[in-house]
């Protein structure tokens, strides 16, 4: 009934998310865990799990005594986030160039020779936006941008493509220790990926 490795309380939040998201389920809508848990079939532990997992995202409010409830500032508190992701980001992009890279530049390299091969998986261990995380050699930063990043990740738009490029410019920006330059690529980059999807 569920996916491989995915438990109950985690389907259960994909789905609710999912009719957020949409527009099925709307600001200031209750979330009944009886009903949500008789439409899953399963009895109200996971449906908790799921509410609160809603909560920390942002995307349901729960007042003890009275249940779960849409978020009615979800949209206002997503802009929001995206503004301070894109700061952190254009200020991490600009402190892994003064790093040139730091202990990540050979990943980085490999982004660019990925992207000038035309390879569809540059060999890189961490999601690029984490390289340039930790090529700015600054723990705090990379913690923030990581806690952000969690709660702002649905609500991005994607174009692979457009990405490999930009992640090569970005990559090749740092290595060369061009702060200027990677950060204005950087906020190029990102006023792309904050596009809403149209999925």
């Amino acid at each position: 009934m569920y996916p491989d490795g995915e438990s109950p309380g985690g389907t259960i939040a994909q789905t609710l998310r999912d009719e957020i998201l949409s527009g099925r389920r709307v600001g200031g809508e209750r979330l009944v865990e009886e009903s949500i848990a008789k439409a899953f079939g399963v009895s109200r532990v996971p449906v908790r799990e799921a509410l609160a997992q809603l909560q920390a995202e942002g995307f349901v409010t729960i007042v003890r005594y009275r249940g779960a409830t849409v978020s009615t500032t979800l949209h206002k508190e997503n802009k929001e986030l995206l503004e301070v992701r894109h700061g952190l980001e254009v200020l991490a992009a600009q402190l892994a160039a003064k790093n040139r890279g730091g202990s990540v530049a050979a990943e980085l390299a490999a982004v660019v020779e990925g992207a000038r091969s035309k390879s569809a998986a540059p060999d890189v261990t961490s999601p690029f936006h984490d390289l340039v995380a930790i090529a700015a050699g600054n723990d705090q930063l990379r913690e923030m941008l990581a806690g952000v990043n969690r709660r702002v990740a649905w609500g991005l738009g994607h174009d692979p493509g457009a990405s490999v490029h930009d992640h090569a410019a970005l990559a090749a920006a740092i290595l060369n220790g061009s702060p200027v330059q990677a950060g204005f690529l950087m906020d190029e980059h990102l006023r792309r990926d904050e596009t809403p999807s149209e999925n």
